[in-house]
């Protein structure tokens, strides 16, 4: 699911740079999988669903396009997107709310997605349950296996949920996610990130026992004290089994600026897990190159498909965060 870019986001002054990015993302995703694109100009996303259709038809895909007008305020679909949940009668897809990481920006249209879309089939019959709590899908990373990894700063912080601790959280995300386990890190910050500390940004089961997660080696750089102190964290976790967690640490990229000089959130535990494929961001730096042969190692079984993504983290976030994976069978284009 990519929610596309249009001139009544922020992304108005960058569309020249940032469009050829979810375009890049999704011919990607078209060699694997079916795609669901919103976009709230329709002449724009006829454009988009004619485009992509011929594309992966002349190349040979599995992949088809299903378009539909839906109004946005951003495209961070992985924060607005639904979250499923795999239950005994089938997925379930669960619509918490979305406030734009506690208020910071515009969400009334991003909130209101979920919904639009389901109103219009998109989901055929996979029920659509509103969440009165507000959740980012890009604030929780889970192993399939009832283990959940997140961070303090996000979830605890009191303008999302002011009226829930952190007990009251686990117990909803218990009930609701099938969630047994969860591990709360509570150090990791990137600069220029806007969403308190996503986990998707710091750290990602690549199986149900190894993580990796971002490092910085320089003791002069503002991410060292903090990224260390992650990193113990992470070596005192423990999986359900009691066993510690296999532990790879991701390349650190070259620091990247804005043109006004606000250090980016460059990072490449950002990166998107498809069918067959794991889609990853590059930034034009020399680790690049380092970071596409870890992600290879960590995932032997699937390509590896390096995206570049540098226009993306001018608006404060990368590739997983632009995209929201919906189960077979849910869509069908």
């Amino acid at each position: 699911m990519l929610t596309w870019p249009h001139p009544g986001t922020d992304w108005a002054s960058h569309l020249e740079a940032v469009e050829p990015v979810f375009e890049a993302i999704a011919r990607a995703v078209l060699h694997f999988e079916h795609l669901v694109i919103s976009c709230e100009h329709v002449f724009r996303l006829q454009e988009l669903q004619q485009s992509l259709n011929r594309y992966a038809e002349e190349s040979g895909l599995p992949g088809r396009v299903l378009a539909v007008p839906a109004p946005a305020n951003d495209t961070w679909a992985r924060d607005h997107g639904p979250i499923t949940v795999e239950t005994e009668d089938g997925p379930t897809l669960l619509d918490f709310r979305f406030n734009a990481w506690g208020g910071k920006f515009p969400w009334e249209k991003d909130d209101a997605l979920n919904r639009h879309l389901s109103n219009a089939g998109v989901f055929g019959s996979t029920p659509l349950s509103e969440v009165d709590f507000v959740l980012e899908g890009g604030s929780i990373e889970s192993d399939g296996q009832g283990t959940l990894l997140t961070t303090s700063e996000c979830l605890l912080t009191p303008t999302r949920n002011p009226t829930h601790d952190r007990a009251d959280i686990e117990q909803l995300l218990s009930e609701l996610l099938g969630v047994r386990r969860i591990l709360w890190l509570n150090h990791g910050y990137l600069a220029g990130d806007d969403t308190d500390s996503h986990i998707d940004t710091l750290a990602r089961f690549c199986a149900t026992d190894h993580i990796c997660y971002v490092t910085c080696p320089d003791v002069a750089d503002e991410h060292y004290s903090a990224l260390a102190a992650m990193e113990e964290e992470l070596q005192e976790f423990r999986q359900a089994n009691g066993e510690p967690y296999k532990l790879t640490a991701l390349p650190w990229p070259d620091a990247i600026y804005s043109d006004d000089g606000e250090r980016l959130p460059a990072t490449y535990a950002n990166f998107l897990i498809i069918n067959g494929a794991v889609l990853a961001p590059v930034y034009g730096v020399p680790q690049d190159e380092e970071a596409i042969n870890v992600l290879q190692e960590l995932f032997p079984d699937r390509d590896i498909v390096p995206i570049d993504c540098r226009p993306l983290i001018e608006q404060h976030g990368s590739l997983h965060c632009v995209t929201m994976q919906i189960p077979a069978g849910v869509v069908n284009p």
